[in-house]
């Protein structure tokens, strides 16, 4: 009898244990703004619009320790529209991350699952459509991904340890297409560094079939059809290849932070997609993105941001996109922030459907002429 309470207190205490040493967080944000648009398919518009500055959305985090520096580790997040409560992400329940993974305290940590890829990962963070702009200022249609518009599936991700402020990784997302090995695969690697007043980061992307695997990555996407809606580079929506490449940077000073992003994208071999525009079959579409960008922290409670972004295509259309924006966020908490900001882009030349370029800030439905602006205010929550 003795034995038997020494073995279930010993059992109770491993279980305890155990439990200290796990955990699972629940945690989300919620961001909601007024919207107002002076023209979207020739008329103007007010709506509500929900995840502005950051996405909506509710998820659980879990941690194990292992023993010996190694953990066990997972997350879930799902996405939402606020102003209606329908899913985000197509609709996908899970869509803005889904994976699971070992952290070693000595080499890295490896996840499995549905992830953001290295362009978002290590240039990403330069851009101010990531920091205190809603995703309407981002470059047109994030045509490069800085701003995450696209997760991916079945990736694997390798995150390095950091090495005196050099971190680096890469990662890997099978097609799963039986018989076609490369089909819909996508490959990255990028590293960042960050030291004192000076950060920055670079990445490089191949995505194969871009109109399914990554455009078209979520639940009610289509197996047949072009995925891509905009104008900006809807006539591109048949490369057998997308390649980018992304840098972005930071010098702080004082109160004031000044930054940008270069990015270079080319969707190569058109026509590859059956049932999908086969013009300019067999040739290359490339755009040149750059973007400078300022913020001030005028005081603990309130910053200022303003952005310029340029935007050429080049290879077989010529439109420009040009656009700015001034904002700003006043933080009434920790937890809690109100945000107010103005955008303004203007388009000329040819677009890659072959016709006049008009101006469509991302998110947005284009405008009927060359010009757009977009005016918002919002709040923000997270708990």
């Amino acid at each position: 009898m003795k034995n038997k309470l020494i073995f279930l207190a010993g059992l109770a205490s491993v279980s305890t244990l155990a439990h200290a040493q796990s955990s699972v967080t629940l945690y989300g944000l919620i961001d909601v703004g007024m919207v107002y648009t002076n023209n979207t398919g020739g008329h103007s518009q007010v709506k509500m619009s929900s995840g502005n500055i950051n996405g909506s959305r509710w998820g659980l985090r879990g941690a194990e320790d292992l023993g010996g520096g190694l953990q066990a580790l997972f997350v879930i997040e799902s996405g939402y529209n606020l102003a209606n409560g329908q899913l985000g992400q197509g609709g996908d329940m899970f869509g803005r991350q889904a994976y699971v993974g070992l952290s070693s305290a000595t080499v890295g940590t490896v996840l499995f699952g549905r992830q953001y890829d290295s362009i978002t990962d290590y240039p990403g963070p330069f851009q101010a459509a990531n920091q205190w702009l809603p995703y309407f200022g981002a470059n047109p249609s994030d045509l490069n991904n800085i701003n995450g518009t696209n997760r991916i599936n079945n990736t694997v991700k390798f995150k390095s340890l950091n090495y005196n402020g050099l971190t680096f990784g890469g990662m890997y997302s099978l097609g799963g297409v039986a018989g076609q090995y490369t089909r819909n695969q996508i490959y990255a690697v990028g590293a960042a560094y960050k030291q004192g007043p000076v950060a920055f980061g670079v990445a490089y992307e191949n995505i194969r079939d871009p109109n399914y695997s990554l455009y078209g990555n979520n639940a009610s996407s289509s197996t047949t059809a072009s995925n891509v809606t905009n104008r900006i580079f809807s006539g591109y929506a048949s490369a057998h290849t997308q390649q980018i490449i992304a840098a972005g940077g930071s010098y702080t000073l004082g109160q004031a932070t000044i930054g940008g992003t270069y990015s270079y994208t080319q969707f190569g071999n058109l026509g590859s997609e059956p049932g999908l525009p086969t013009t300019n079959a067999g040739r290359s579409a490339m755009f040149h993105n750059a973007e400078l960008n300022f913020k001030y922290q005028l005081t603990p409670a309130f910053l200022l941001g303003a952005m310029y972004d340029y935007t050429k295509a080049f290879g077989i259309n010529g439109a420009t996109y040009q656009q700015g924006a001034l904002g700003g966020v006043y933080f009434l908490s920790k937890r809690t922030d109100l945000y107010a900001d103005v955008m303004y882009q203007h388009a000329s030349g040819t677009d890659s459907t072959g016709a006049r370029a008009v101006a469509a800030l991302n998110g947005t439905t284009a405008s009927s002429t060359p010009n757009q602006v977009l005016a918002i205010v919002g709040m923000r929550h997270r708990f």
